[in-house]
């Protein structure tokens, strides 16, 4: 599949994962999600695409990430190897993470 953006929404999962860095760690936690989403991209066939984020304040990193089925966080907690990787980040930060579906996709009314 070719990660791409159309006019009506297309099932779709996505991982919204915030992590919230310690004091002066953005740039470590980032470094590491990195790390993680390159493990993933790499060797899991359920990946699709990732957009990794900084916030300007230095408070928090944000993973959005989109995968072919909500099964396949299963799939990515099963691997040893991306447990050690993800582990890393609570050495730098706390975080969450959440599954979501596409609903509904709002594009900007072009005028006819």
């Amino acid at each position: 599949m070719i990660p791409a953006f159309t006019i009506e929404p297309i099932p779709t999962t996505f991982i919204v994962n915030v992590i919230h860095v310690h004091p002066g760690k953005q740039e470590d936690a980032f470094r590491l999600i990195q790390d993680v989403v390159h493990y993933v991209a790499e060797r899991k066939p359920g990946f699709l695409w990732s957009n990794l984020s900084k916030s300007t304040d230095g408070l928090t990193v944000v993973n959005i990430e989109a995968i072919s089925d909500p099964g396949d966080v299963e799939i990515f907690f099963s691997d040893p190897v991306f447990l050690e990787k993800f582990g890393r980040l609570d050495t730098v930060s706390s975080s969450e993470f959440h599954t979501y579906t596409t609903g509904d996709l709002v594009l900007p009314k072009v005028p006819v």
